[in-house]
Order: C-alpha cells, then sequence, then structure tokens
C-alpha cells in the first residue's frame, strides 16, 4: 500500500510540472468517459431493454403509400 502512494504522489507532482500536459489528459479522459457513457446509454435503451408493451414479440409495422 506504502508503494501505491509513493507512486500516486509521484504521478500527481509530475503533473503538476507540467499543467498542459494534465489538462490535455483530463479533457481527453473526460471525452472517453461522456462518450461511453452515451454509447452505452443508446445501446441500452435500444437493444437490451425489452420493449415497454404487452407480447412485444407479436408487435408489427403496418403503412400504406399512395402512388
Amino acid at each position: 500500500m506504502g508503494t501505491l502512494l509513493q507512486d500516486l504522489r509521484y504521478g500527481l507532482r509530475m503533473l503538476a510540472k507540467n499543467p498542459g500536459f494534465m489538462a490535455v489528459a483530463v479533457v481527453t479522459l473526460a471525452l472517453g468517459i461522456g462518450a461511453n457513457n452515451t454509447i452505452f446509454s443508446v445501446i441500452n435503451s435500444t437493444l437490451l431493454r425489452p420493449l415497454p408493451f404487452p407480447d412485444p414479440d407479436r408487435l408489427v409495422l403496418v403503412w400504406e403509400t399512395f402512388g
């Protein structure tokens, strides 16, 4: 556990020496986490969750085209 704390302190010191790199790293992580969350939410709501209807396997789409 002591080694982990030393490594974390060392990493924070190195990031504090290069604030531009730290800003890019934080923005990159934020964009990656946000994109991952968005994609998961879309996939979860469209593909993974069952439809909110009774007997969703019996639903059909009917339309008529006038031409």
